[in-house]
């Protein structure tokens, strides 16, 4: 297990570190413009599946993760669920597909902390992830 982190999460470079987890390459580039127009968040790592997903987690130890949750290997609900298991204060958000609410529930159940519905709008993932971040410092 990891040693639980402190409430301020800002990394050496003073940036709050994100993970963006999608099969859809598109999707992974979308996510990461919007996160390169915050002056207080970077993207650290990319994965394309869940499996890329834990196991980047367990080695960059990410701030805030976004999750898709249809995925080929491992779906982001189990991703979710493994990551909580690794780090019980993972920030997760769950950007998925409309028609999911059923999963969408349940990540929430595991341990996600907001979703986002595709498609998304730009302005709507970065007042989320600005709000995750806020309430993790205070």
């Amino acid at each position: 297990m990891k040693p639980l982190r402190d409430n301020i999460m800002k990394k050496k470079s003073g940036k709050f570190s994100v993970l963006i987890v999608d099969d859809a390459t598109f999707v992974r580039n979308k996510l990461k413009k919007v996160v390169e127009k915050m002056d207080f968040a970077e993207v650290v790592g990319e994965a394309s599946n869940g499996l890329e997903a834990i196991s980047l987690y367990k080695k960059l130890n990410p701030d805030l993760v976004t999750m898709d949750l249809v995925m080929p290997n491992i779906d982001g609900i189990q991703a979710i669920e493994d990551i909580m298991a690794y780090d019980k204060n993972a920030n997760i958000i769950v950007v998925s597909a409309m028609g999911q609410d059923l999963s969408i529930k349940e990540a929430v159940e595991k341990g996600a902390k907001e979703y986002i519905k595709k498609p998304f709008k730009d302005d709507e993932v970065y007042t989320i992830i600005e709000r995750i971040i806020k309430n993790n410092n205070n």
